[in-house]
């Protein structure tokens, strides 16, 4: 199967639900790659086919970066495959020892994400990775956050974007890259 059939094989599979969770947006649910094991090992594949840099060359890397929660399943998933530790990057009150944090704007509010302060070395090489890149709030939060670290990000991965909503533009200067792009709401 060709990388455009592997694409339209998960754009099959993904549930798309109208309205949810509000009027005149579609909701891409994911859980059923997740729960396919061809479809999630597909996706796996894509996705480390994505882990070069511009010139072709395989990306040199230390850990993988995954945003809560979908990201973490990706992450581990291509560090299991590809080698490199797995830094995750959470929600408030989730991680048991001490937190670096930083707070970040959504449409109507604000939110945060932590990580262990053990869990990067400065210098070190570090690959995001999430499921779904929307308005970018989150990832952009994300890669600050390593940064703010010392880590140097090396690229940011996603299976889905939905271009419409302009999530590359806040992720402008980083090597990013998507498998799946859904147009529209």
């Amino acid at each position: 199967m060709n990388r455009a059939e592997a694409i339209q094989r998960l754009k099959n599979i993904t549930r798309s639900i109208p309205d949810y969770p509000k009027q005149g947006i579609i909701f891409r649910d994911l859980t059923t790659i997740f729960q396919d094991a061809e479809s999630f090992s597909l996706t796996l594949d894509l996705l480390a086919k994505s882990m070069y840099d511009k010139n072709s060359k395989p990306l040199a890397f230390d850990k993988i970066a995954g945003i809560e929660a979908r990201g973490f399943l990706l992450a581990g998933a291509l560090a299991a495959r590809n080698g490199g530790g797995v830094v995750l990057l959470r929600k408030p009150g989730k991680l048991p020892y001490q937190t670096r944090r930083i707070e970040y704007k959504l449409e109507y509010g604000e939110d945060a994400l932590e990580m262990h302060l053990d869990t990067i070395e400065p210098g070190e090489k570090i690959l995001v990775v999430d499921d779904l890149l929307a308005t970018g709030g989150t990832a952009e939060a994300g890669c600050k956050l390593i940064e703010q670290a010392g880590g140097i990000i090396v690229k940011v991965l996603f299976l889905v974007e939905l271009p419409d909503l302009n999530g590359r533009k806040r992720l402008e200067g980083y090597d990013l890259d998507s498998i799946i792009r859904f147009e529209g709401a």
